[in-house]
């Protein structure tokens, strides 16, 4: 979806298509329009793991950006993670939404001054019940012209990552945590937003990448299987999540 308007996001893109997600989707820049986009906005892609980036004269024009997951380590210092880092302290600098997810979460995190590495508890694959511990936040993010109420103060959320934050940077407030996660979500005012979890993601995504884990040796037999079992019990809070994300980045606070 790319429709021409005022309202302009960029998704810097961390990671590269998988096979499945190209012939289902057509890549993850779809997957994330869908969920975070809506009509008569623009979306343009930056492929960051690759070295594309936005020109620094070009960054005034964007609303808001996304940073997405990726297999790479936040904490790692390959030059397009360095680079990144310093677009986003310039981005912050200036102002701008951005919303980090997943590895986005963590080197949002890290370039903004906090810490990150990998998670003292292992992987967490899977559903996971999130808390959200700060009610202002839950109630903010809603639009009450729309009718919509605030979500439960507890969401499920895909999640699926080994590395994590270890701290928020000094002037962001965590905002939701889980019995697995010390910090699932952290927020420096109305302008940065980082969740650990995968809102974008549907159920056959994560399907997919535990076969392809299992495959590379990255997870265990029987730890995949019961990933997948336990993601055929229940389902994701997927709405609540999407509406978290646009409201956050549409400024409806």
């Amino acid at each position: 979806m790319k429709v021409t308007n005022t309202r302009r996001f960029a998704l810097l893109l961390a990671a590269r298509d998988s096979e499945y997600v190209k012939k289902v989707y057509g890549g993850y820049f779809n997957v994330f329009v869908a969920a975070f986009g809506e009509e008569g906005e623009s979306w343009d892609l930056f492929r960051v793991v690759d070295g594309e980036f936005p020109e620094m004269d070009e960054l005034d024009n964007y609303d808001g950006f996304v940073v997405s997951g990726s297999p790479y380590d936040a904490y790692g210092n390959d030059h397009w993670i360095l680079k990144l880092c310093f677009l986003l302290q310039t981005l912050d600098s200036m102002g701008k939404k951005v919303l980090g997810i997943c590895f986005g979460h963590q080197v949002l995190c890290r370039a903004l001054g906090g810490k990150v590495g990998k998670a003292y508890t292992g992987w967490d694959i899977g559903l996971r019940k999130v808390r959200i511990v700060d009610d202002f936040f839950r109630c903010s993010y809603f639009d009450k012209e729309k009718g919509e109420i605030p979500p439960p103060s507890d969401l499920s959320i895909i999640e699926c990552h080994q590395d994590e934050v270890w701290e928020v940077p000094s002037c962001a407030q965590v905002i939701a945590v889980s019995d697995k996660t010390g910090v699932e979500m952290f927020a420096i005012g109305d302008r940065i937003l980082g969740i650990q979890g995968h809102p974008e993601y549907t159920k056959d995504i994560l399907f997919h990448l535990i076969d392809r884990l299992l495959n590379n040796d990255c997870i265990e037999r029987g730890f995949a299987e019961e990933a997948k079992f336990a993601l055929e019990m229940a389902e994701p809070d997927r709405k609540s999540w999407e509406r978290i994300c646009r409201n956050f980045l549409k400024g409806r606070i």
